[in-house]
């Protein structure tokens, strides 16, 4: 199930909130049926995973709490090293063994050797989201971040909340910890109002912006070679930068939106990335929960910036290499980490901290901007081959034949309306007003008129989405 189906917005959400609201404001209760709703909600699609996430909670769970009762170095960490390789070690065999096995018979058929034929793994839904979060929970524990909690569903709840469950934002254990008792406290009118109208947006996102950019983007990257000229190329590759972006910050608006309904702060996971002035600040406001875990819980314990430089370099490449690994089982992957890892390297040597200043902010930005849409195309053909062919075609300024692109209905109006709300923030009033409402600190007026206008979107979409609209949901397959 996800957020943006007919299921969820009709029936699902509006019962869930209703019981949720109407129950007694007693901690156990809440937590019981918030555990309940985000079963049956994972399930919906592959009930046998639920059993996977139950055990592995069950063996993290009690394993942190032994080894939080340990003083002993050595027993902490080999308490520590059990739970992160029995979650690590489920994540690569679901997410990459096939493609490991894939790759040794390739090898193989070099030499007239095969492996045979394996039943292919079905990969769980979320697992790289809440492997992480797993992760996350050991190490805070284990750092004495935090101290871990005390009842075994609520430690389950922080893993399986189904608003953050496939698909993020990745929280950090000591992010939620507190909230876990709390948040109960922060469930009031203002919050379930301004919540609500953050999950409009995130879903007018979604189904308005990205499901209609994302059909042409299809099309496109769908046609033969020979057909593909510049400005199609180029319409192809913007058609899925700004599908992956509204679809993605779409979804985390919407689980930020729920969250914030049941009294729950999550952290922000994106903030305005195409408008970034360099690749390390784009970094910095793209996919923010993952970059934020990366560099706590992979860059950190690689040494840091308290390395030499030539190894805080190398330290930067391989977070970024592994960056691409964790988004897909994929050779194109691997080299979109490798394509940002270079970047990262050459502007931490050549740029550091450096602002540029004036019109060689905009030469920044056009720069950034350029090599993020060349990324996305690197992220999106999975024959590495058929990339370089569709980026030779952004770049061979061949302009015959256009004619052969036939567009989508209503795709030129949300293409260069996705366009300009992904460029608005550049006018600092609009940023203000951003910040304002998502920090949650506008007037009631404001508010008011915003739950009316989402109330609208919420309709529109769901409408759109009754028409058997084209809805994907790209970062559900990671």
């Amino acid at each position: 199930m996800i957020f943006s189906s007919i299921l969820f917005l009709t029936v699902f959400l509006p019962v869930f909130l209703l019981g949720y609201f109407i129950l007694p404001k007693k901690l156990n209760i809440k937590h019981l049926y918030l555990l309940l709703a985000s079963f049956i909600f994972y399930a919906w699609g592959e009930p046998k995973f639920v059993f996977i996430i139950f055990f592995t909670t069950i063996i993290d769970f009690f394993l942190v709490r032994k080894m939080d009762s340990y003083t002993d170095p050595f027993k902490r960490k080999l308490f520590l090293a059990f739970p992160i390789l029995l979650n690590l070690s489920l994540l690569c065999y679901c997410k990459y063994f096939n493609f490991f096995i894939d790759n040794l018979n390739d090898a193989g058929g070099l030499l007239n050797l095969s492996l045979g034929n394996f039943s292919k793994i079905i990969l769980p839904i979320g697992i790289s989201f809440y492997t992480f979060e797993s992760v996350t929970y050991s190490v805070d524990v284990y750092r004495k971040v935090h101290a871990p909690l005390k009842k075994f569903w609520e430690y389950q709840m922080y893993i399986i909340f189904f608003p953050k469950l496939i698909a993020g934002p990745i929280v950090r254990y000591h992010e939620i910890a507190d909230q876990i008792q709390t948040h109960i406290h922060t469930d009031n009118f203002a919050n379930r109002i301004n919540g609500f109208t953050r999950f409009c947006i995130g879903l007018a996102k979604k189904v308005l912006i990205a499901n209609v950019v994302g059909e042409q983007a299809d099309a496109i990257f769908a046609l033969d070679p020979n057909q593909i000229t510049t400005t199609i190329a180029w319409i192809g590759a913007l058609a899925y930068t700004l599908q992956i972006y509204f679809d993605f910050s779409g979804y985390s608006d919407m689980a930020i939106g729920i969250s914030k309904m049941l009294g729950f702060k999550l952290p922000e996971n994106f903030n305005n990335p195409y408008t970034s002035f360099s690749v390390t600040e784009f970094w910095r406001r793209w996919h923010i929960t993952l970059g934020n875990w990366m560099k706590n819980y992979l860059y950190i314990p690689l040494g840091g910036n308290r390395v030499d430089k030539s190894r805080i370099l190398l330290n930067l490449f391989i977070v970024f290499v592994l960056s691409g690994l964790w988004h897909g089982a994929g050779w194109n992957f691997i080299l979109w980490g490798v394509y940002y890892g270079v970047f990262l390297v050459v502007e931490r040597v050549f740029v550091r901290d450096r602002k540029p200043k004036g019109v060689f902010r905009y030469f920044g930005w056009f720069y950034t901007f350029i090599l993020v849409v060349v990324g996305w195309v690197l992220f999106r053909v999975e024959n590495i081959s058929t990339a370089f062919q569709f980026i030779g075609k952004m770049f061979s300024f061949q302009f015959n034949n256009d004619y052969v692109m036939i567009y989508k209905p209503n795709f030129l109006f949300f293409f260069i309306l996705g366009l300009i709300f992904s460029f608005c923030s550049f006018n600092s009033k609009i940023n203000l007003f951003q910040e304002k409402l998502f920090g949650g600190t506008l007037s009631k007026k404001s508010v008011l008129i915003l739950c009316v206008a989402g109330i609208a979107l919420y309709y529109v979409s769901l409408i759109c989405l009754s028409g058997g609209q084209f809805n994907p949901f790209i970062y559900f397959k990671f």
